[in-house]
């Protein structure tokens, strides 16, 4: 994908009015993404453009309007608005930038205006469906008393309510109890919630057409009114309303994050993208939901390729670079990625947290306590940095301090992810598990596709013998991240110790096959030509075997295991990992040709778990009286320095019966 210069100054164009019109309604996420996108992008030499084409460009309008304080209104009648209000909107501005949310909102919506808008209404009000548990009711205008909205700019009533709202944001934080305290039950809830909507509903119903449709407006309150339902649960009508406004205005990033926080499957993004705007940024929320969703396909990497060579210098873009190897399991690509994004913005702590989450899995000690530092240096205050210094404490095995800066950092966002999920690890470590099911549950809350809450969950559980309850997060975590083989081995366990051998070893044969998809480069047809398995789960899956009495399949699994401590299966192993009927892959059932597909690769060398596997083939083949082969295993045994005095005894047994002339002395 490349721009020619006209094409990168009209893109510059909007965004510089992006920013502008976020600054306005102190937006200040979605302006500060649109101005560091803006800026990523190469100057380009306006002398070189055709001067009579650019004064008709909306770019260049844009351009010239960036030296202005206020972006202009094309529409008239909202122009006249905006400047009849203009010395109220820089006061109430003004009340919003002192973090004064009920001052600013009363400039324009006055208590006894708002009482009067949001009074009782008739019985005749409609009640939209939604998915979600919420319900937006859409009434009339003018409630029972006569009561209307007054006649101001959309600019000005969005910056009131979205005052308001925030002014019931930080009105809940101050209710909360302290993170993790005997009375936080993280059941505060906005209590202005319901006035904004009602305000909003009766401003899209007044401009509500005969035919029952609203006339278009700028896409500003479209983005709140969704905004509003999704914090009450009406998911679908949230979607709907946020479709309508990045149509109207597509460039407001945060828009389009609300909208993925609403999706939860690939499927519904692949639905949501039919019904976007064909637009450069829904193409960077394709990328950005797909990377909240664990995808890592070459099809992602590409698309991501494309839009840094238009942005080369992108702190977004280079953050979902480095996410995307984080997810194929590529650790040292991620870590360098996310190495040169620090050494290009040295002072943005944004996603940092998930920086230290990779220097901790890598047990890279003095690079994560430079982090820590780092973060401290910049905003010791800011939850990323204390998710950062969280995580060098856990390396450091302080799992106490661990935990007080987790709650610090739930103290500055109790919406903070990582904090929840980590804090639930750290309270594992402690032995706490009722505070650790806390923290998962909380982090669920927070999204529901954080596969690392589910596990942890389901470790915790299994911790406490309750394997049913264990099994059902395991699940969600391996829905979640079904090419994890992580994911598949934790259920396979638990359906192990639940009696149920059979679905265990199903379970089993997905954790091969994900763990082989990896090592393909994220390729299916890859993962089952590379076909091989971890030591540990080819040993679980023989040992369920031999609890079924199917011992021919637990040899042939036994063989495998062993196999794998020099990379090339053996003669022997004449069974591929068949997958069942509804795991990923199962349609390739091209018989005994798949146990052999592994060879060449690196082998593991000796483990506790391929002597395992050698001394139940030595027993089995002393039960089936083949009395050279369990003496040549029992040999290997020894040489192993593992099971030495079991292989040991089972020689000294093998040579008696061979004195003894049996059937397989020979």
């Amino acid at each position: 994908m490349s721009l020619n210069d006209r094409e990168r100054f009209q893109l510059r164009g909007a965004l510089q009015e992006a920013v502008l019109k976020c600054s306005e309604r102190c937006l200040y996420q979605s302006a500060k993404w649109a101005a560091e996108l803006l800026n990523s992008i190469p100057e380009v030499d306006i002398s070189s453009l055709d001067s009579s084409q650019l004064r008709d460009d909306r770019g260049y309008a844009s351009a010239v309007m960036a030296s202005a304080v206020l972006a202009p209104n094309t529409d008239p009648e909202e122009a006249v608005l905006e400047a009849r209000d203009i010395g109220r909107y820089l006061l109430a501005k003004s009340l919003f930038d002192c973090r004064e949310y009920d001052r600013c909102a009363a400039v324009f919506l006055p208590e006894a205006t708002l009482t009067g808008i949001i009074s009782p209404r008739d019985t005749s009000a409609t009640t939209p469906k939604g998915k979600g548990k919420g319900k937006a009711t859409v009434g009339t205008s003018k409630p029972n008393n006569g009561q209307t909205i007054p006649k101001i700019s959309q600019r000005s009533l969005f910056l009131a309510l979205y005052a308001k709202f925030l002014s019931g944001e930080k009105r809940k934080d101050e209710d909360a109890e302290m993170v993790m305290g005997p009375q936080d039950l993280g059941t505060c809830k906005n209590k202005q919630l319901t006035t904004v909507s009602r305000v909003l509903e009766a401003w899209f119903e007044s401009r509500k057409t005969e035919d029952g449709d609203f006339v278009d407006g700028q896409g500003w309150l479209e983005y709140l009114y969704g905004m509003i339902l999704a914090k009450e649960k009406n998911d679908e009508l949230a979607l709907y309303w946020l479709v309508r406004s990045v149509h109207l205005f597509p460039m407001n990033w945060g828009c389009w994050l609300e909208m993925s926080a609403l999706i939860t499957r690939v499927d519904d993004l692949n639905r949501v993208m039919s019904r976007v705007p064909e637009h450069i940024v829904s193409f960077m929320f394709h990328i950005y939901t797909s990377l909240e969703l664990y995808q890592h396909d070459a099809n992602l990497a590409s698309s991501l390729d494309k839009l840094l060579y238009i942005f080369p210098s992108s702190s977004f873009l280079l953050t979902c670079n480095a996410l995307l190897s984080y997810h194929a399991k590529d650790l040292v690509a991620a870590e360098q990625n996310f190495s040169h994004l620090l050494s290009v913005h040295p002072y943005r702590l944004d996603s940092l947290d998930h920086y230290s989450n990779i220097l901790y899995v890598m047990n890279a000690r003095p690079k994560l306590a430079f982090l820590a530092h780092l973060c401290s240096n910049v905003d010791k205050f800011r939850p990323e940095s204390c998710v950062v210094i969280g995580n060098y404490y856990s390396l450091l095995s302080l799992h106490e301090k661990a935990v007080q800066y987790f709650r610090r950092a739930l103290t500055l966002d109790r919406a903070c992810l990582s904090a929840w999920t980590l804090m639930g690890h750290e309270y594992v470590e402690l032995k706490n598990t009722h505070a650790a099911i806390e923290s998962y549950r909380r982090a669920v809350d927070v999204n529901r596709r954080d596969y690392r809450a589910w596990y942890g969950l389901g470790q915790t559980y299994e911790v406490l013998e309750m394997h049913a309850y264990a099994l059902w997060y395991y699940k969600k975590a391996a829905g979640l991240r079904p090419w994890d083989g992580k994911m598949w081995m934790a259920v396979g366990s638990c359906l192990q110790r639940m009696g149920r051998n059979q679905d265990g070893i199903k379970a089993l044969k997905r954790a091969l096959l994900a763990d082989s998809y990896y090592e393909a480069g994220n390729s299916l047809e890859g993962a089952a030509d590379s076909m091989r398995g971890d030591p540990e789960i080819l040993l679980q899956i023989a040992g369920m075997y031999d609890n079924l009495g199917e011992f021919e399949n637990a040899k042939a699994y036994m063989e495998m295991c062993v196999a794998q401590e020099i990379g090339s299966p053996g003669e022997s192993q004449s069974e591929s990992i068949t997958i069942h009927h509804d795991s990923p892959g199962g349609d390739s059932d091209d018989g005994g040709d798949g146990a052999s597909r592994g060879a060449g690769t690196e082998g593991t060398g000796v483990t506790a778990a391929t002597s395992k596997a050698r001394m139940w083939l030595a027993r089995f083949a002393m039960r089936t009286e083949d009395y050279a082969t369990a003496n040549r295993l029992a040999n290997e045994l020894c040489q192993d320095g593992v099971e030495v005095e079991e292989a040991k005894a089972l020689i000294r047994e093998v040579r008696s019966r061979m004195e003894s002339g049996g059937p397989g002395a020979s």
